[in-house]
């Protein structure tokens, strides 16, 4: 008896379509959301009288003025049709793709409710959609749900300072504990022990210490004057005070150097650990970084893997990052870290189940790792479908979500559900959560529909990358963990500096034909020299720049994973390709 073939999940059902196939159905959904908008604000305060009445909205002055509104529409919407049409299969240059229709109706739903998630005073509905969609998210990466904690925020960026700011606010508890013991006790201070002592070790010692909390604050690096604490860690450790380090990969994302900018650490202190050969963050180079933060007596603020860069989706070895902490903290040790799943944590939705195996072993170990970092940053605006703009921070447990508290005296202190005192953000829309909530609910995180579509995506990837091996000889690929696929334009022996340029002529001739839409990406050999050295090698030439320029292909798109599509598609772009290539 034949095989049965595995049963796929249909993602079609949760998209327009790049044809708008599904109007219909969708157009009876939106105007059902409004209906049940007019029908909700018809139905409060029935006595109170109508503000705009039938005879004021018939009035010359009023029509006139709607028709100005309405002309205005119109203008807009005409303007819009310009706009990149990331809807369609054939872009596949960035990482934004069609929204899926859960989330276009949440974001929508919501939006006409206008909640602000920064108090449960303005948004009841709002911040309980949110804490459950967050519990969503933990479980996807595999945090436990009634511990993990987080919130939605603008983006992935502020959600990497979240994580800096919560890993400050630890390391600022240590230290100022242990400052205070030299102090008032003459105990000896080691600044690079001290500020890893984590949470555990510190609550031990305060109790042992009997420092009240007025005392602590007194030790503060965070709210005292930053030169006067200067001087006093200088006094307590025998050499100046340097501050701390963040140590990050050389494939992060623009925003870390961001984050030490906006907390004073300073470009000095901004450590890039070196990458492998192929792209991912290197093991030992990182221990080498701990260990010359550890002889400098050097506290690190923060340890971060990626999982999913900006350039080539790679996701570091975070399963290898967790090994070397963990040994730490066995040594009393405990530095945070934090991975930036802002693109590739939604992958975490494929392991346990078929989706998994078109993933290399390392990247799943990797993936499965996330849970033991002290916090992740995701984006659902990017594999998560949402619209822009939405970003989250998730933390393992209770503890490593808190932060300096804020006082607002308008803002009820009972309220002890509301994170305003605790996010960077103030005001905050519930619109990315709430559409954030509804993919979960109606999709559902888990590999065998969210995973699988994703699968998809990486599956297209494959795809593509035969096809133009296939048809273009010259097309020399880096190595690919996930849906992005980057190549470079060489022949046999030729320079590194000729390929670039090709490469990036072929980019220009593509960015001006409106068939499809690809992106460059240019990788840097301060971070990228091992990797450069090894793709240059696979056509044997001189490397004789330092730079490798590379055309960028996103593959998110749910579309891809129709037959038809990509039957008559694939081909098209090979064309294309072909064509503004001169073969």
């Amino acid at each position: 008896m034949p095989e049965q073939a595995e049963a796929r999940f249909a993602s079609d059902a949760y998209f327009l379509g790049p044809k708008s196939e599904n109007s219909a159905w969708v157009r009876g959904e939106f105007q059902a959301i409004l209906d049940h908008w007019f029908d909700w604000r018809r139905s409060l305060f029935t006595d109170d009288p109508e503000a705009i009445s039938p005879q004021r909205r018939l009035s010359t002055e009023f029509l006139r003025e709607r028709e100005r509104l309405g002309q205005a529409v119109r203008i807009l919407r005409e303007k819009l049709c310009a706009e990149v049409p990331t809807f369609t299969p054939r872009y596949i240059g960035h990482m934004v793709s069609e929204v899926s229709l859960p989330a276009l109706l949440g974001h929508f739903a919501t939006l006409l409710h206008n909640p602000n998630n920064t108090s449960r005073e303005v948004a009841r509905v709002g911040g309980v959609i949110e804490d459950e969609a967050i519990a969503m998210l933990a479980e996807m990466v595999g945090y436990d749900p009634v511990q993990a904690q987080g919130h939605f925020t603008g983006g992935g960026t502020v959600a990497n300072f979240e994580a800096v700011w919560r890993a400050r606010y630890r390391m600022d508890h240590c230290l100022s504990l242990a400052l205070h013991g030299y102090e008032t006790r003459g105990e000896s201070f080691n600044a690079f022990e001290a500020a890893h002592a984590g949470w555990d070790s510190f609550e031990a010692q305060r109790g042992g210490s009997g420092a009240i909390e007025a005392e602590l604050r007194a030790c503060s690096g965070v709210l005292g004057n930053p030169f006067d604490y200067a001087e006093r860690l200088t006094a307590a450790t025998g050499q100046p005070w340097r501050g701390p380090v963040l140590i990050t990969p050389g494939n992060k994302h623009f925003s870390w150097r961001k984050a030490a900018n906006v907390f004073g650490l300073g470009e000095e202190a901004f450590w890039n650990a070196p990458l492998d050969a192929e792209g991912r963050l290197d093991l030992d180079g990182l221990d080498g970084l701990i260990q010359r933060a550890r002889n400098q007596g050097r506290p690190v603020l923060a340890i971060v893997s990626v999982a999913g860069t900006t350039e080539a989706g790679e996701i570091d070895p975070v399963d290898g990052v967790c090994d070397r902490l963990d040994a730490l903290r066995r040594e009393g040790i405990d530095i945070w870290h934090h991975v930036d799943g802002a693109y590739g944590g939604f992958f975490c939705s494929m392991l346990g189940g078929a989706a998994e195996a078109c993933l290399e072993p390392g990247r799943v170990r990797a993936l499965r790792a996330v849970a033991r970092a002290d916090s992740v940053t995701l984006d659902p605006h990017k594999l998560g479908y949402v619209p822009y703009a939405c970003g989250a921070f998730l933390t393992r447990e209770v503890r490593g979500y808190v932060a300096s508290s804020f006082q607002a005296p308008y803002i009820d202190r009972a309220a002890t559900n509301d994170k305003w005192a605790c996010t960077l953000e103030g005001s905050r829309t519930a619109s990315g959560a709430a559409a954030t909530w509804l993919t979960g609910r109606s999709i559902r995180f888990g590999p065998d529909r969210f995973g699988d579509m994703l699968r998809s995506t990486i599956e297209t990837r494959m795809a593509f990358q035969s096809a133009i091996a296939a048809a273009i000889p010259m097309a020399h690929f880096l190595p690919a963990d996930s849906n992005i696929l980057c190549f470079s334009l060489a022949r046999p022996g030729e320079a590194l500096l000729q390929s670039n340029r090709r490469t990036g002529e072929v980019f220009a001739r593509l960015q001006a034909d409106p068939a499809f839409s690809v992106s460059r990406t240019v990788l840097a050999a301060e971070s990228y020299g091992a990797l450069i050295a090894s793709h240059v090698a696979g056509w044997g030439g001189p490397c004789d720049s330092d730079q490798l320029v590379l055309l960028r292909c996103v593959f998110m798109n749910p579309f891809w994973s129709n037959a038809e599509v990509e039957r008559a598609l694939l081909p098209a772009f090979i064309e294309t390709l072909q064509a503004h290539l001169g073969v």
